[in-house]
């Protein structure tokens, strides 16, 4: 018997986006293409050798409990060793305040799950990260979106946005913003945080990369401002490896405790004995050190991206340039499509991201996301070429 799923699934699905990064790495997975278009750390930094002797470590004692079923929040000294390295960011939270989470994006579901009613307002800036957009999408929100200024989300539409829509959450990426590598200067953290104070809502700062700077400054959390409402997301996808898909939430006494339920009831707890293996490559080897080989190698990768644009691209396109992170944003000339650009890049064997994805309700936009970790200088100087030859095609 024949039985039609039409009507059997749950409406919550309806409009939710396949991952749109997801499908192009399908098309750019032949190895003749030079692929600009994953979000990926360059896995010739993975701590490969490390890793090993720290799991060798790990499994050779008496200890049965490694592969045990284990305590919701994580694992206790690696909580506190988060906590150790926000202090030294001078932010100080407690290791009850830390949640670990199968990456970050099971912190932005978690968070969905306690927050957000269909109807509800939810600010991102726009051009946002497509993660967040995809799963805030279940929960059917009303998505309010502020552009992106160089010094970060414009603070005067910001706040218009606030007063206007009341929003439950305002979703931002400080450090190296996914997809256009901008990041807040020191006053656009300090106005954002000014606005929020005492609105009845929650800041979530999403921080994967802030420790992957290559030049510049480090600059404040929102934390630092507004400790009371700012919510923090981490990963040791982008210092460690994203294989082992470690991150975590910090968050109030209040907001912690409803986390803690919607993890229980999604998968009662993170991976145990990656948890002790992460600690255990922690209190192993010095991370700093490793970030910092880390921090070189994306610089010169991000420098030659840049070179190469500057030499080859038609001076009309406009780009991002990032002080870390893995990402950079370019603007085509007014009228031309992103989507176009890439149908005819994939012919030349380069493969990148259109902006189309990073935005809510716009289609066939003008920008382009291009990631720099995951090719050599010398990939990055044919791929530019290529993409170069193809934007002059454009016209």
């Amino acid at each position: 018997m024949n039985v039609s799923s039409t009507g059997r699934f749950a409406t919550r699905m309806e409009g939710v986006p396949r991952s749109f990064i997801r499908e192009i790495l399908k098309v750019a997975i032949s190895p003749e293409v030079i692929s600009f278009a994953g979000g990926l750390p360059n896995k010739e930094l993975f701590p490969l050798e490390e890793l090993q002797a720290s799991a060798a470590k790990l499994m050779s004692g008496s200890d049965r409990n490694i592969l045990q079923y284990a305590n919701t929040e994580g694992y206790l000294p690696l909580r506190e060793k988060i906590a150790e390295r926000y202090a030294r960011k001078g932010l100080k939270i407690d290791s009850k305040n830390i949640l670990i989470t199968n990456g970050s994006q099971q912190g932005l579901d978690l968070l969905g799950k306690i927050f957000i009613n269909e109807g509800d307002a939810v600010l991102m800036e726009e051009p946002g990260y497509l993660g967040a957009i995809q799963a805030f999408s279940i929960f059917h929100p009303r998505f309010v979106t502020v552009p992106l200024t160089d010094e970060g989300i414009d603070a005067q539409i910001l706040k218009q946005k606030i007063n206007a829509e009341n929003p439950c959450l305002a979703y931002l990426i400080p450090n190296f913003q996914n997809p256009s590598g901008i990041s807040y200067t020191e006053e656009r953290r300090r106005e954002v945080a000014e606005i929020c104070q005492g609105k009845p809502m929650f800041l979530v700062e999403d921080d994967p990369y802030g420790d992957i700077r290559f030049r510049g400054e480090r600059k404040n959390s929102f934390y630092h401002y507004l400790p009371e409402q700012t919510i923090l997301l981490g990963t040791f996808s982008k210092t460690v490896v994203p294989a082992f898909r470690m991150g975590w939430i910090v968050a109030p006494d209040d907001v912690m405790e409803r986390l803690i339920i919607a993890k229980q009831a999604a998968d009662l707890h993170t991976d145990y004995f990656t948890q002790r293996l992460v600690h255990q490559y922690l209190s192993d080897y010095n991370i700093d050190q490793h970030i910092l080989q880390i921090c070189r190698a994306y610089g010169k990768q991000a420098e030659a991206m840049i070179s190469a644009i500057e030499r080859y691209f038609p001076k009309e396109v406009m780009f991002t340039g990032p002080e870390g992170g893995m990402f950079l944003w370019l603007t085509l000339p007014e009228g031309q499509s992103a989507m176009k650009l890439f149908d005819l890049a994939i012919k030349e064997n380069v493969a990148f991201v259109p902006g189309n994805p990073f935005y809510v309700g716009k289609t066939d936009v003008n920008t382009c996301r291009l990631n720099f970790s995951c090719s050599n200088e010398s990939e990055i100087e044919v791929g530019i070429c290529r993409l170069a030859k193809v934007l002059t095609r454009l016209g």
